[in-house]
């Protein structure tokens, strides 16, 4: 199947290939609902060496900068108390952490969490953190931007292979909330 958007050999739809997936985001796409089926969540093979966002687009397709999205995992700290949330922005902007993350999640603080921490509860690997499969009780912070695009390419849970759903899909996903201003 071609992939409706980047330069890509080949598209699976990712419950025929649940065997790629990281556990979290092989369960997410199982458990899959709502009004996008999860056969149009689609997975992409891609070489892990070029992951990174501009190194990608070069490789993909220079249109994906405008179709993919970041997934960052933020701590916010309030008191004694951290809370995680998963923020998803368009590749091509930054996630305002100190003004509208840390005003969502009430935190008096709010930075990316470590490596350790984003790797060891979201079960993913580094540089492939997606939203699809974050933990259930995290906030997911999406940008507007993102869902109102047709096609979104993020993160499969790790560095290897990327996945394809359309935009709105991300605002039904569990404890999104879409947010004005997140993404500068």
């Amino acid at each position: 199947m071609r992939a409706p958007i980047g330069n890509f050999d080949d598209a699976t739809p990712a419950p025929d290939c649940l065997d790629l997936l990281v556990a979290p985001v092989a369960a997410a796409v199982r458990a899959w609902h709502g009004d996008v089926p999860a056969e149009q969540i689609l997975y992409v093979d891609t070489d892990p060496e070029i992951a990174d966002t501009a190194v990608f687009v070069e490789h993909y397709g220079r249109e994906l900068l405008e179709q993919s999205a970041n997934c960052v995992v933020v701590a916010g700290k309030r008191g004694g108390a951290t809370s995680l949330a998963g923020c998803l922005v368009l590749s091509h902007t930054r996630v305002d952490v100190n003004g509208a993350v840390r005003r969502q999640l009430g935190a008096r603080k709010a930075s990316f969490a470590p490596m350790e921490t984003a790797t060891g509860e979201s079960g993913m690997e580094y540089g492939g953190i997606t939203p699809v499969g974050l933990p259930a009780d995290w906030p997911l912070l999406v940008d507007p931007a993102v869902v109102d695009t047709e096609w979104v390419l993020v993160g499969s849970g790790r560095r290897r292979g990327k996945l394809i759903l359309p935009g709105k899909a991300f605002a039904a996903l569990p404890g999104a909330v879409v947010v004005e201003g997140l993404g500068i």
